[in-house]
């Protein structure tokens, strides 16, 4: 079917049609079953349904494919099917469309439904730009093989992958409407955000941006309002409410007097496509279908006004280095960590007075890990806090990406900036299975590159989803690399994408000998790095053969192992404080700074190795 879709919304209000998945779950589908699955399994529900909306009143129609793309089928094994699925959704909408007329006489307008990927981009997760166009693509190409008229990418959180999703299907040469759905906060939402949202939306070049989903019809006006004195028309899909758990199942409230009531305030808004997203039958279209029957646009003052692009607007400028002592240490100096295990339980007075001990033998920070092993052991931000404060030095907290989503990550580094603790190290984290509690779930939203690269974000002022945390964080990111690594090549390709995602120095992993330093370096080459290298101090043989076989990551030289197996218990610490002392004293040009890691039981090993260095010898590596 040829049209043009901005005419059609610049001289009407179109009706949209309402949730599919509510009315699949309700006839027999069940909760939790893949919805698109239903095209092939259950094709006369799935057309059924949407005849039910047409004959409501429902002038454009979705296909039953908005989470039908490659990554979400393969949840359900159902990857090989993605063509199948997709032609048959479109199919189904075709047939319905094609023998149900609208209450005008025409044929419904069939929209091919594309959903975000289910999975997070590069850095924060492993989609390639490439790869997600690819999925985008593959999914839209058989949805208009199977009848659909236009396509629309909807519920899309960030915009970032809405940008991607359009790229990947704008030369398909049909009209693609493009909706976000906003999360955001009340006051987020007044300060702009979706009239900002619709200009970069319109700004790709799509037939019409809008909302959808996540918010009831009352907050939708607001956000309808705010993107249409931008851009003129939009589209507008809320839900009927807020939902609730009932039985296991998600219901909302079926009040549709209430959705049809502000159905019509939407349109007066400047939506000129409406319809309902989760939670929303025939019911609400049909009752919005009536309170809009007689509604005639009126001439909107911003149509056609021109549409700034972000980078018309130009860069918003914004300070994002780091504001914490270390980090000015590394930039003029050299600087020492050293890392102090937290002992289990509430009780941390010995770490403080270790603390204290270290900062008067000359070092500028405490590394605290967080659950190292996957041990249960307090916040890191926490202890930090507790150190700073009565220590007077400050602490590098290490968070990993083991036990809190993305959600729970972004909240503590809220925390962690309101409470001071502004060191921060992005660790992946250690498996849970090797932990105190082997059964807990290792959630790994993402890696320790999407955790430098959400930082580096809060350095800039806003969070993941680009809304304003109150201003830049001030956080000196650092994270991990092994100059030991087997993989070597992989290693650095790794500190690559780490500095691209914003880190600003690297902790090494412990080193024993001066030729892997100078290995790694030179397979770096102009790479500009602030390196703190790992220093451990070994007190036995014995642990020394430990760490070299069975932690990962960690390799020490044989003669280093055969000659602490020569010594007895007494002189072991002494030569293990003797090898990172003659290490350190020749690898002080090359680097920024030493990480050094003592025993659990001897923090104070730290502070020997650093007497053996002359304060004349501290230097900056050469970048």
């Amino acid at each position: 079917m040829s049209f043009d879709l901005r005419e059609r919304v610049g001289s009407q209000v179109l009706i949209g049609d309402g949730a599919m998945g509510t009315l699949l779950a309700e006839r027999g589908v069940g909760f939790g079953h893949p919805y698109a699955r239903a095209n092939v399994t259950h094709p006369e529900m799935v057309a059924g349904i949407h005849e039910e909306y047409i004959r409501a009143g429902a002038g454009v129609i979705e296909t039953n494919t908005f989470s039908a793309n490659r990554f979400k089928l393969e949840v359900h094994e159902l990857e090989d099917r993605v063509r199948e699925v997709n032609e048959a959704g479109a199919r189904l909408a075709r047939k319905a469309a094609d023998n149900t007329k609208t209450a005008e006489g025409d044929k419904a307008l069939v929209l091919g439904a594309i959903g975000p990927l289910g999975r997070p981009l590069c850095p924060v997760g492993p989609v390639t730009e490439n790869e997600a166009r690819a999925v985008f693509l593959e999914q839209a190409e058989a949805l208009l093989e199977g009848g659909a008229d236009a396509l629309v990418l909807e519920t899309f959180t960030d915009l970032v992958e809405l940008r991607l999703a359009h790229e990947a299907v704008r030369s398909l040469g049909v009209p693609i409407v493009a909706y976000k759905t906003f999360v955001e906060d009340g006051e987020t939402l007044s300060e702009g955000l979706p009239g900002r949202a619709a200009r970069e939306i319109s700004g790709l070049g799509v037939d019409l941006s809008g909302a959808n989903c996540t918010v009831g019809p009352q907050r939708m006006v607001g956000i309808i309002e705010g993107m249409s004195i931008e851009v003129g028309p939009v589209a507008a899909f809320p839900n009927p409410g807020l939902p609730q758990l009932v039985d296991g199942k998600v219901r909302f409230r079926r009040d549709v007097d209430h959705f049809a009531l502000y159905g019509r305030k939407l349109a007066e808004a400047g939506a000129r496509l409406i319809g309902g997203c989760c939670g929303t039958t025939p019911e609400h279209v049909k009752a919005l279908a009536e309170v809009l029957r007689d509604f005639r646009p009126e001439a909107s003052p911003n149509r056609g006004v021109r549409v700034r692009t972000v980078e018309e607007e130009g860069p918003e400028v914004v300070l994002d280095g780091p504001s914490t002592e270390l980090a000015e240490k590394l930039r003029s100096g050299f600087a020492v960590a050293v890392e102090v295990d937290l002992p289990r339980g509430n009780d941390i007075t010995k770490v403080v007075e270790a603390a204290k001990r270290l900062k008067e033998r000359g070092v500028d920070a405490i590394d605290i890990s967080d659950g190292a092993r996957a041990r249960l052991r307090m916040h890191p931000v926490a202890a930090a806090k507790i150190v700073q404060d009565e220590a007077g030095i400050e602490v590098v907290a290490h968070i990993s990406c083991r036990d809190r989503n993305i959600i729970g990550l972004q909240s503590d580094f809220l925390g962690a900036a309101a409470l001071g603790v502004k060191n921060i190290l992005a660790v992946t984290g250690d498996p849970t299975q090797i932990g105190d509690y082997p059964e807990a779930t290792g959630v790994f939203d993402t890696d320790s590159t999407g955790l430098v690269h959400i930082l580096s974000k809060m350095n800039r002022g806003e969070d993941l989803a680009g809304n304003s945390i109150g201003g830049p964080a001030g956080f000196l990111i650092g994270s991990a690399f092994n100059p030991t690594a087997e993989d070597l090549d992989g290693e650095i390709e790794k500190l690559r994408r780490k500095i691209g995602a914003g880190a600003h120095a690297f902790w090494t992993q412990p080193v024993f000998e001066i030729g892997a330093l100078q290995i790694a370096l030179e397979r770096m080459g102009d790479l500009e790095v602030s390196l703190l290298l790992g220093l451990m101090p070994l007190r036995s043989a014995r642990q020394a053969e430990f760490l070299h076989h069975e932690v990962p990551g960690v390799n020490i030289p044989k003669h280093v192992r055969e000659r602490l197996a020569d010594l007895s218990p007494e002189d072991a610490p002494k030569y293990g404080v003797e090898v990172a002392q003659n290490l350190l004293a020749k690898a002080q040009p090359l680097v920024n700074g030493a990480y050094i890691m003592p025993p659990a039981s001897a923090p104070d090993l730290a502070g020997d190795v650093l007497e053996g260095i002359t304060p004349q010898a501290s230097g900056v590596r050469n970048n």
